[in-house]
Order: C-alpha cells, then sequence, then structure tokens
C-alpha cells in the first residue's frame, strides 16, 4: 500500500489499514525511526463484544457493540450473523 506526502507533511492512512487497526479522527499514534523507517504504532484496543439485540423503538433486530466500540467491518457482521436465527 502507498500513500503520499501532501506540502504540510501529512498523510492518509488508507481507509482498510484503519478500519483493520480500528484507527479512528482524532486517535493518537506513536511514531519512531527505526532503521531509516519510520513506524507509526496504533495504541492497542478494547475488545468488544457486538451482540444483537431488538431496538427499543421499531422493535426490530440491532447490532449493538456499545457507545464507545469502533465501526463494524463486513466480516464482524458476518461473524455475528452466522448464529443469527
Amino acid at each position: 500500500m502507498q500513500t503520499r506526502v501532501s506540502t504540510k507533511g501529512q498523510i492518509v492512512l488508507p481507509g482498510p489499514l484503519r478500519r483493520r487497526l480500528g484507527i479512528r479522527a482524532g486517535d493518537s499514534l506513536d511514531i519512531a525511526i527505526e532503521k531509516n523507517r519510520i513506524v507509526l504504532t496504533a495504541p492497542e484496543r478494547k475488545h468488544f463484544t457486538a451482540r444483537i439485540i431488538e431496538d427499543p423503538i421499531t422493535g426490530f433486530p440491532v447490532i449493538d457493540a456499545g457507545p464507545d466500540a469502533p465501526i463494524l467491518t463486513s466480516e464482524m457482521v458476518r461473524e455475528l450473523l452466522v448464529d443469527f436465527p
């Protein structure tokens, strides 16, 4: 994967990479130089357990992973739906 450096010295982390690591806007990353490489390290995330619950307003089943959970990926949703009746 490649990205470019802007005139302001900024880089864009590609979406698939951010989703895989659970990186969101405003998150802090550790940065270091190792053997002439720039290394960004995302903080370790808490593991969230998503579950299917009944929406109190509509009564429809919805996926809930809590208020501070990362955005659910398609893979996470597929895993949840395996056991869905």
